[in-house]
């Protein structure tokens, strides 16, 4: 069997980096690939580098390290290639997306996925994601990308849109996550649980949510959930959701009937109900932490420098296995052990009451053949229709991309549930020129204008 070679762009994010480099050096298969890792910055790359370098020597296995600066030398041969960036990072960018729309009375909680923040992070994006494909299709076509970056659905669908014989797959952690939640909530074991769920990226629900017990019996679970809720007993409060206690998700259960796989900090700005001017009350009600992925910057900038610092201060690293999918997909494909994990990918038909081309989050099959994704067939018609409301954000954006008419970077915003909740269209207008403006050069040249 060959060795995979495993390319990571991005690999200065030296956390996430660990975690799945870590995930793949446990797996035999995987355990003598070689693992190149690319950044822009020098330093964090050697950070990155010496640190993997140890995981290697903690586990005794053969993998071998390289790095690189440059992006198409380090793609060249790969077998898979993970990719795990943001265009603009922190400072200057994620500010300027909350920071600009706050002077119009826009209030956010994440702004990574859709509404005007997504918006604007796709227009930054997805040129350095067809930057990869390009490079990909001359040096490694037959390799799979597993793409980690938001905004997952624009992404993706904009890769399939300008480079279809590129493969891949976009990866999130909301679904196997949320049920790790639900199951504390309902205190079952989590390997009891048995879940179906399908949409899109952040917005894609459990249709069915089970618990199969020992003796082969199977119950399902909502009643449980919905009354608990009811009852004032879920969410349970937890170290992870202290800001948010995932009301909004409970909420949204009890009035769609199934759970989003999504946080609840996400699901409250992808919707017109929760954040509304004038409103404290709903925010007080549902616990909606307001500039949310600001603080959660800080804060993960601050730990995960002091974690690295750790890593790199460590004569040997302790590996746990993640929760990613990454590696899982890496051994299905190298070995022809089958895995089912849950993808982004073009839509296809998977869900037949949701466009052909979006791109949509439904169980994949893994195995020597490659990712491929199962069918779904028509979502509960409420679900559809609120699923909707984000694949026309999705889908203008895209356009404004492929075709480069910046017109349809207005259109996109207009469409969003939550700034259209907020903003009259001369509000909207003006937000997204200050936006373009502020931004700059990280946004295409047609996009400025």
């Amino acid at each position: 069997m060959k060795s995979p070679r495993i390319t990571f762009i991005g690999a200065g994010s030296t956390v996430f980096m660990r975690n799945i480099i870590g995930d793949v050096l446990f797996k035999p298969a995987l355990a003598d690939a070689t693992i190149a890792l690319m950044d822009i910055d020098p330093e964090r790359l050697a950070e990155s580098a010496a640190v993997a370098g140890k995981l290697v020597r903690s586990l005794g296995v053969k993998a071998r390290i390289e790095t690189h600066t440059d992006r198409r030398r380090a793609l060249e041969g790969a077998d898979f290639v993970v990719v795990a960036f943001q265009i603009g990072g922190y400072r200057p960018a994620t500010v300027i997306d909350f920071e600009v729309p706050k002077e119009f009375g826009l209030r956010q909680t994440i702004a990574d996925t859709l509404g005007i923040g997504g918006i604007m992070r796709g227009l930054r994006t997805v040129p350095h994601l067809w930057a990869i494909c390009a490079d990909m299709a001359e040096v490694c076509p037959d390799a799979l990308m597993l793409q980690y970056v938001n905004p997952m659905a624009i992404n993706t669908w904009a890769i399939a849109e300008k480079h279809p014989a590129i493969k891949q797959v976009g990866l999130c952690h909301s679904v196997q996550g949320t049920a790790f939640e639900l199951a504390r909530d309902l205190d079952i074991p989590l390997e009891e649980i048995r879940y179906r769920a399908a949409g899109i990226n952040h917005m894609a629900f459990y249709l069915a949510f089970e618990q199969f017990m020992p003796d082969g019996s199977h119950r399902d679970l909502y009643p449980d959930l919905v009354r608990g809720y009811r009852e004032g007993r879920f969410p349970k409060p937890s170290h992870w959701n202290e800001r948010c206690p995932n009301r909004v998700r409970y909420e949204m259960l009890t009035r769609l009937g199934y759970f989003v796989t999504e946080s609840s900090e996400h699901f409250a700005e992808y919707v017109p109900w929760f954040i509304k001017d004038g409103r404290p009350d709903l925010i007080e009600r549902f616990g909606i932490p307001l500039d949310e992925y600001p603080k959660r910057c800080e804060e993960q900038i601050a730990r995960w420098k002091n974690e690295a610092q750790a890593l790199m201060g460590a004569e040997t690293i302790a590996v746990t296995e993640s929760k990613e999918y990454a590696a899982t997909i890496m051994n299905a494909i190298t070995t022809g052990e089958p895995a089912v994990v849950y993808g982004n990918v073009r839509n296809k038909g998977c869900i037949t009451s949701l466009p052909e081309d979006c791109a949509a989050e439904v169980p994949c099959l893994v195995d020597a053949n490659g990712i491929q994704p199962t069918f779904v067939g028509a979502l509960p018609p409420q679900l559809t229709a609120l699923i909707r409301t984000n694949i026309n954000v999705q889908e203008l954006t895209v356009k404004a991309l492929v075709t480069e008419q910046r017109e349809h970077i207005y259109h996109a915003a207009m469409m969003d549930p939550h700034t259209a909740a907020e903003l009259d269209l001369d509000q909207i207008w003006s937000l997204v020129d200050r936006l373009i403006a502020a931004h700059g050069a990280w946004l295409p040249d047609w996009a400025r204008g």
